[in-house]
């Protein structure tokens, strides 16, 4: 049975209560001492909006447990997007101050100086890589023979529901036409979590739910104050914690339940062994809900446009989606709905915390 451990916490205590946490979770036990780390902290909007973004007091906690229980090399590894700024991001949500105050070595899996894109073929059966990749499969080749440590946030999703552990390898593994597997995003997951398994010598989540996010995420939603963490080995067991927890359907989010059939992970709620508080009865009322963006979206990759997609996706066609994507969530959303938002964040316990990694 996959444990997955829950705390409630408070902004006075949440660097003690991860560290609780974790060791509540076993993490020692599953992340070897004489391994190399990776942290891959996750970036969904390169502005600070809460909810969206790993949160400073999470990435210091666990950075924090690694050092006090002696593992020493640690690294962390960020990704581009077509839209998304990663320096920028870990700038605007004052995770670089962090990185840099722990000595922590920061790796872009974009910069060939950093790692090398290989051609991997996995052991796994796979549900949808091989097809849309026919050519091969490419992974950075740093990824081998390390333990990784995901630092997602309780989310919601446009295309995938939710989204949390299962997902944050999206960015890490795949390069940036990771866009074309958008229509098969569900069976992607469970490839990529099959993949992980095969080529990391550990695998763990540390998701953060102090400040969740409600709505079309991972970018345009209602932050809500909920106070929670969550830990475990098992991508499937966490995702589907926080699944529940924000009280969404589970036959919903596909990449769990197919993610359980195929026996990367635990599924089922009722199959999970939740340690710290019981959730049982823990349900958030969240919706996804949608915005312009988002329907458009849903509309080319899902949709009546779905057999043409490639015309668009595939094709210097694409640029004008992306500049569009730009527009409408940086100069758009962000200025009208965002900002306000943030700004009455701040004002909170854990906007003031935040601050104090100013």
């Amino acid at each position: 049975m996959s444990k997955v451990a829950v705390l409630k916490t408070t902004p006075e205590t949440v660097i003690a209560d991860y560290k609780r946490l974790l060791d509540m979770a076993e993490f020692t036990k599953h992340i070897p001492r004489d391994k190399p780390v990776i942290l891959k902290d996750n970036i969904s909007w390169h502005y600070m909006f809460p909810g969206a973004n790993t949160t400073p007091w999470q990435l210091e906690a666990v950075i924090q447990y690694l050092q006090d229980n002696g593992y020493r090399d640690i690294s962390a590894v960020h990704n581009e997007t077509v839209v998304i700024n990663a320096p920028k991001g870990q700038r605007l949500n004052r995770l670089d101050k962090v990185y840099a105050r722990y000595g922590i070595r920061e790796l872009m899996n974009y910069e060939p100086n950093d790692m090398k894109w290989i051609r991997y073929e996995p052991k796994a059966k796979m549900q949808a890589l091989d097809s849309i990749f026919p050519e091969g499969i490419m992974i950075p080749d740093y990824f081998f023979g390390k333990s990784i440590v995901h630092l997602p946030t309780v989310k919601c999703h446009i295309y995938t529901t939710m989204t949390g552990a299962m997902k944050n390898a999206f960015g890490g593994l795949l390069n940036t036409r990771r866009h074309y597997t958008h229509s098969v995003i569900h069976e992607t997951l469970c490839d990529l979590l099959a993949i992980q398994q095969e080529i990391h010598t550990g695998i763990f989540a540390v998701m953060d739910g102090t400040t969740c996010g409600n709505g079309p995420g991972p970018r345009c939603m209602v932050p809500v104050q909920k106070d929670y963490i969550l830990a475990s080995a098992d991508s499937v067991a966490i995702d589907c914690v926080s699944t529940h927890l924000m009280g969404l359907d589970p036959h919903a989010v596909k990449c769990v339940w197919l993610a359980h059939e195929l026996g990367l992970g635990v599924g089922k709620f009722e199959e999970i062994e939740v340690v710290g508080e019981d959730i049982r009865n823990e349900h958030f009322g969240f919706s996804v809900g949608s915005t312009f963006a988002s329907h458009v979206g849903h509309t080319m990759w899902f949709g009546p446009m779905r057999p043409i997609q490639k015309l668009f996706f595939h094709t210097p066609i694409v640029n004008i989606f992306i500049l569009g994507s730009y527009l409408y969530h940086d100069y758009f959303w962000y200025r009208v709905k965002g900002m306000p938002r943030v700004r009455e964040w701040l004002e909170t316990p854990w906007g003031r915390l935040f601050e104090t990694y100013g």
